[in-house]
């Protein structure tokens, strides 16, 4: 396996540009399952989900044309209505295929979905949701075998507010007879661009952007042209790296607009920010503040940032307080960083974190994809030389990542 070596100690110094959104660009490819028409999509990252998940669609005779950052899909020829174990343990948002095609063809065959290790994330909302649109679903063998004549609308509260649950919702509902309604659903701005693909590709879709969406079921959809948002949990996870290791940093290709309760944290801890509308120029010359913060649901603030952050209050002056509410098993980078050097304790669900002077160099092992970026952000902040162990986890969600440090003065090395 891949690991990542990192001296630390150097300043960032230039131009990164922010690849799109994994979170958007998931659940949008899928949404090629709904139609026979091309869906021609740019802003595409090049990530080893994105790859994942373009097999699995492969598999089912979707035709792919992949280009670089652009992505052609055509559903006239799917003829297999099934996601093999062998792909989808891997990844978690391959579920995201059992709404469309079970709305499109009224039957799929889908794998209990894997993934990152970061809690038990639970499909029963999804299941639940098809249900009461009207598909008869079972698992057996660790598959998920749903059917249906044809979806019919319902009025849907899911228990929780789930992302991938809304998503698979939604879509399933742009198809179905008459009027759905999904409340309690997220609010994430990658299910607002998945919304409003959808739109572009002829579904009725109100409350874009609220936990009320209503959609009238049309026909069928046809193809449609999109460009996928960009990466807001990577725009700040550039950011923390310079407010770790100081600096002048400016991120292009962004938007400044869905993630203000990141910035808002950024300025707390002493980062200096020039906000524009898609680029932000950021600049450190001082050790952080400490900052303390409560993972929660969009507009909240993001669990997926909840270990950079960490990683910076592991150097701040003076003591911090992170609770996390999403996922249980979230703090295992904890361990990590307390090899490094840092001074975390956790109870529970909530880390107290002492800033230290410095962090020490030393081998480490990414367990998951965030915690793979908080630890490579403590190691660019540590004296010496860290190797950072399992970083496929990295790779599923961050576009080159150590190109585009290394390009901005961080010595950064991919060891094959």
């Amino acid at each position: 396996m891949d690991k990542l070596q990192i001296v630390g100690g150097k300043r960032l110094n230039g131009d990164i540009t922010i690849s799109g959104a994994k979170n958007a660009a998931l659940p949008i490819l899928c949404a090629g399952l709904l139609t026979a028409g091309d869906l021609e999509l740019t802003n595409v990252p090049r990530l080893h989900d994105v790859k994942t998940i373009l097999r699995i669609l492969a598999e089912t005779g979707l035709k792919v044309d992949h280009d670089d950052e652009r992505v052609t899909l055509n559903g006239s020829g799917i003829d297999k209505l099934e996601a093999s174990y062998e792909l989808v343990k891997t990844m978690r948002a391959s579920i995201l295929v059992l709404g469309p095609l079970l709305a499109r063809f009224g039957e799929a065959k889908v794998s209990l979905p894997g993934g990152c290790a970061i809690g038990s994330r639970p499909v029963d909302q999804h299941i639940k949701g098809l249900q009461a649109l009207g598909a008869e679903i079972s698992i057996e063998g660790g598959y998920i075998y749903a059917k249906c004549k044809k979806l019919k609308g319902a009025r849907i509260h899911t228990d929780m507010i789930t992302v991938t649950g809304t998503e698979n919702l939604l879509m399933a509902a742009t198809l179905a007879e008459g009027e759905t309604v999904l409340e309690n659903a997220a609010r994430e701005p990658e299910v607002t661009d998945l919304a409003n693909l959808l739109v572009k590709m002829g579904a009725k879709i109100d409350g874009i952007g609220t936990d009320r969406l209503v959609i009238q079921g049309v026909p069928e959809l046809h193809g449609a042209k999109h460009a996928v948002i960009s990466d807001r949990i990577e725009a700040a996870t550039f950011l923390c790296a310079v407010a770790a290791t100081g600096g002048d940093i400016n991120i292009t290709n962004t938007r400044t607009d869905i993630f203000d309760v990141a910035l808002d944290k950024l300025r707390e801890l002493g980062l200096d920010m020039v906000v524009g509308a898609n680029s932000i120029r950021a600049t450190m010359n001082a050790r952080p503040r400490p900052v303390s913060f409560r993972t929660t649901e969009y507009p909240g603030f993001p669990t997926d940032m909840q270990a950079q952050f960490m990683a910076v209050n592991t150097i701040a002056s003076g003591t911090s307080r992170v609770t996390e509410t999403i996922f249980e098993n979230r703090f295992m980078h904890v361990q990590e960083m307390n090899r490094l050097g840092a001074s975390i304790q956790t109870e529970g669900n909530t880390a107290f974190i002492k800033g230290v002077e410095r962090l020490v160099g030393a081998p480490v092992m990414a367990t998951d994809l965030r915690a793979s970026a908080s630890l490579v952000i403590a190691a660019m902040a540590a004296e010496g030389t860290t190797v950072i162990d399992r970083i496929y986890h990295l790779d599923r969600g961050y576009d080159r990542m150590e190109a585009k440090l290394s390009a901005v003065g961080a010595d950064v090395v991919r060891i094959k």
